[in-house]
């Protein structure tokens, strides 16, 4: 079968710079909270989070991080027996802790075999400087991405969600860190209530300024048990939800057109167990969402970076 030229840069490209040999990330649920959620900047999290959404079967908070690695390992090993992992603590803020308790949880999980590096996720108030110092001489030893939680570049959006800062704090951290030399990420959400097309579109600029190397888009999913989903109950007409998977793809390649040409995309669309989506549930794999996204640039002429520049 022959497959389409990429029109955008992909993950997998990106990882074969720095791995001779198939990697694969295996997701962590390293015991942390958020601050937002403990009372430091809030209550009751992001309005739209329900962790059940990203934690794997053996990805268990009563399980150390050793133990979860381990049974990731063997989930993934009849895949391919020669490939190598990257520990991804993605669970809540996964830089928010006693520094102390986090460094030995790093290096725990490098500590496993096959483990090749560390994907962290975090929020870009959660970037002590203490922290920074020790990651950036984690980076000098092993493959090291942090990953920033951005969501939006819209305050009113972020206040909204309950996030509890700011998008000069999202400038601020990311800088910081990518002036250590070292790898860093950003998520983005599309279709957060409140804001427009427009909106969505000019965010491409106020990313693309950012000193990232990875982006991952999503689109908004509402999830039982949230806050927004109450929300989606008391005021539909605040959301404007993608039932229709052809309109988030021709948002998508929008998006992609007006982003710099060099970041790198790691994914496009977020896929939460069925049992707690509420909407849009489009039933299709990350792989075939990329092949429509692709076949689609392909018929408009369209490629990521393409109208940088441009009104």
């Amino acid at each position: 079968m022959n497959s389409l030229p990429l029109l955008y840069n992909d993950f997998p490209t990106f990882l074969k710079r720095y791995f001779p040999f198939k990697v694969q990330k295996i997701s962590l649920h390293a015991g942390f909270t958020c601050p937002n959620r403990d009372g430091t900047r809030g209550y009751g999290g992001c309005t739209y989070c329900n962790n059940q959404t990203f934690s794997p079967e053996y990805c268990h908070t009563e399980k150390s991080v050793r133990t979860q690695l381990e049974e990731g390992k063997t989930f993934f090993a009849h895949k391919y027996p020669e490939m190598k992992y990257l520990a991804y603590f993605q669970a809540y803020t996964n830089t928010y802790g006693e520094l102390e308790d986090l460094i030995r949880k790093y290096e725990e999980a490098l500590d496993v075999e096959g483990v090749v590096g560390l994907v962290i996720g975090t929020r870009p108030d959660c970037m002590p400087p203490a922290l920074l110092d020790y990651l950036t001489e984690l980076n000098r030893r092993t493959f090291l991405l942090v990953e920033y939680g951005i969501e939006s570049t819209l305050d009113r959006t972020l206040l909204r969600i309950n996030r509890g800062h700011t998008w000069q704090t999202t400038i601020d951290a990311i800088t910081r860190t990518s002036a250590q030399g070292i790898l860093t990420g950003g998520h983005v959400i599309l279709g957060l209530p409140g804001e427009t097309r427009a909106d969505i579109l000019s965010q491409a600029k106020d990313i693309s300024s950012l000193p990232l190397t990875t982006l991952k888009l999503h689109q908004l999913q509402l999830i039982r048990g949230t806050r927004m989903a109450h929300e989606y109950e008391t005021s539909p007409a605040d959301f404007h939800l993608f039932h229709d998977v052809n309109e988030y793809i021709d948002l998508v390649i929008d998006y992609l057109q007006r982003l710099r040409p060099d970041l790198v995309l790691e994914r496009f669309v977020s896929q939460s167990p069925r049992e707690l989506l509420i909407a849009p549930d489009w039933g299709l794999k990350n792989y075939e969402f990329n092949h429509r996204l692709q076949k689609r640039m392909k018929e408009l002429g369209a490629y990521q970076g393409k109208m940088v520049g441009n009104p």
